[in-house]
């Protein structure tokens, strides 16, 4: 028996759009909540949310049999991280702040078994494997394992090229918000400046023949995104929507629907 298919991955492989949404607030009872929404692909955040491995473990397992596939955002790209998670079950990975080329091939390696990669082999021990009843597991792991990594800054657009050529990189996700600051345009993702630039890397993107992602709480950015060829894109976040529906539901009650809930993003 081989390891388990990953959609996600074959999704993107043939240009199908994937639709999702973000995880930040560090709970498998809402993550499983989430599942039943009908996303395709749910971001478990471990950058800005308050999550560890055992709780993103947990959270990946609380997605298991629905339709959302899990993503695994790790704080920063550290090997070890990507073994524990890996192990856990995670077969997509999110690594934000790429920059180089070199990071990107060191990505790839922490994903790979040897002779290919850096990969420690200890899966027996962990749910990827089925606690080790998958006997071919370490023979089939990498071909469903889907690495992204995002790009966030003015000298990752710069090197985009070269990032999206590594062999093992199979999307890259262009982070509106930092993209923005390191513009000097902080707070500003709409900004007509950070459009034209995902406008540019979005293309880049697809000649390099890899998949595009994004993401956006703003309905109409996103379908802007959509246009731009955005071939996976989350719009909308869980810590959000919660504090604008409660919010708005309290306006609703006391007779203030003018009002609208505002707040902040940044992912």
């Amino acid at each position: 028996m081989p390891a388990p298919v990953n959609h996600f991955k074959a999704a993107l492989r043939e240009r199908r759009f994937q639709l999702g949404f973000w995880v930040a607030l560090a709970s498998p009872y809402a993550a499983e909540i989430l599942s039943g929404s009908g996303y395709d692909w749910l971001l478990i955040d471990g950058e800005h949310a308050p999550n560890d491995i055992p709780l993103l473990a947990a959270q990946v397992q609380a997605l298991n049999g629905s339709q959302s596939h899990p993503i695994v955002r790790l704080p920063v790209g550290e090997t070890w991280m990507i073994k524990q998670i890996l192990d856990a079950g995670a077969q997509t990975i999110m690594i934000p702040m790429v920059e180089t080329v070199e990071e990107a091939e060191r990505l790839v390696r922490a994903v790979r078994y040897p002779p290919r990669g850096d990969r420690g082999v200890g899966a027996a021990l962990g749910r990827a494997s089925a606690f080790s009843r998958i006997e071919d597991y370490l023979e089939t792991a990498e071909r469903e394992i889907c690495l992204i990594v995002q790009i966030e800054s003015r000298a990752g657009l710069k090197m985009l090229d070269e990032i999206a050529a590594v062999d093992g990189v199979d999307g890259l996700f262009i982070g509106p918000s930092d993209l923005a600051a390191d513009m000097g345009l902080l707070g500003q993702p709409g900004h007509a400046d950070v459009t034209e630039a995902i406008r540019d890397a979005f293309g880049r993107i697809a000649r390099a023949g890899k998949a595009a992602g994004i993401m956006t709480l703003n309905l109409d950015q996103a379908k802007l995104y959509r246009d731009l060829g955005a071939d996976f894109m989350a719009i909308g976040a869980d810590v959000t929507t919660l504090a604008q529906a409660t919010t708005r539901l309290r306006l609703q009650y006391q007779g203030d629907e003018t009002s609208q809930p505002t707040g902040a993003s940044g992912y």
